[in-house]
């Protein structure tokens, strides 16, 4: 479904796995010509202040957010599914906002999670693992070189430039959701649902389908299918998701259709965005919304944020 993009809705910077600061990000956005952008990184609220003051030095309106990890255990599903959380910039100043926000994505990641995955790594796939595949243990210091917010992608690059394994079926194996050493990243529904209650916060589901993407497809291998996705979304819509994550790059326009039923069926918002990590294989613009769909999810924010 063809639109004219007026906001890209779902991005990253350095402050998580994207390659761009957020002020390139923002500018960016400028050089595409969008209206607005909202950055989107992984459980941090870090880089959200520099691309508020860059998105005033350029005429862009920047939507602040989080893309939030969330950890599901059911017998149908063990893995994460990521919901972007939106709000108003003022809430940047708001010290209680700020502390509970930061102390409900504590609990999905950090230095225990990553540590717990390196154990369970070696555990499976080390010299002296069930399977033997690395030439040597992982290390903390292997992973925590990258960054200070660690996720798959650092992972992802550690097996390729320190342990030399650069196939990605050799890559899915040790880190996917199908590998014996698998453990998901995430705060829990039950307190997402608990922050969302009281929190001046409009929470979208990100890429339901990417999943199913039939081509290669970027998160497919750790993301669930479809299907999966519209079992547990009477949970998530429980829980205070207010809205679908419909135009993105690993959405066929089948999916695109499926989830605007859903969207229409359950009287949702509907988003998209681009899930910029960098300008050359996944470049910001390339995924949004039109300036409508765009004012009814800033109509939200502000109806959220004057309840609260």
């Amino acid at each position: 479904m063809k639109m004219e993009i007026f906001a890209d809705l779902h991005n990253h910077t350095l402050s998580s796995d994207g390659d761009l600061s957020a002020e390139a990000l923002v500018r960016a956005a400028k050089e595409k010509g969008l209206g607005a952008v909202g950055v989107t990184d992984h459980d941090t609220l870090a880089g959200l202040e520099k691309a508020l003051f860059q998105g005033q030095a350029q005429g862009v309106e920047v939507i602040p957010g989080v893309e939030v990890s969330v950890r599901f255990n059911r017998s149908f599903f063990t893995g994460t599914l990521h919901v972007l959380a939106y709000f108003k910039p003022a809430r940047l100043e708001d010290t209680a906002f700020v502390k509970g926000f930061n102390a409900l994505l504590s609990q999905g990641r950090g230095e225990g999670l990553v540590r717990a995955r390196i154990e369970k790594i070696n555990a499976v796939f080390g010299p002296e693992g069930r399977q033997k595949v690395l030439p040597r243990a992982m290390a903390w210091e292997d992973i925590s070189s990258y960054a200070d917010n660690i996720s798959r992608r650092h992972f992802a690059l550690a097996l390729a430039e320190k342990f030399k394994i650069t196939d990605k079926d050799g890559i899915n194996r040790i880190i996917g959701n199908a590998s014996p050493a698998y453990l998901p990243s995430g705060v829990p529904l039950e307190a997402v649902k608990a922050f969302l209650s009281d929190a001046p916060v409009v929470a979208v589901l990100a890429h339901p389908a990417a999943g199913s993407f039939p081509g290669e497809g970027h998160y497919k291998e750790v993301l669930p299918k479809v299907e999966i996705v519209e079992r547990l979304l009477p949970e998530l819509l429980d829980a205070g998701v207010a809205g679908l994550e419909v135009f993105y790059p690993g959405h066929t326009p089948a999916h695109q259709e499926l989830l605007l039923a859903w969207a229409k069926q359950h009287g949702l918002l509907v988003t998209g965005g681009s899930d910029c990590h960098d300008t050359a294989q996944r470049p910001p613009g390339v995924a949004g919304i039109d300036k409508s769909l765009y004012l009814e999810l800033k109509t939200a924010i502000d109806e959220k944020d004057k309840s609260i």
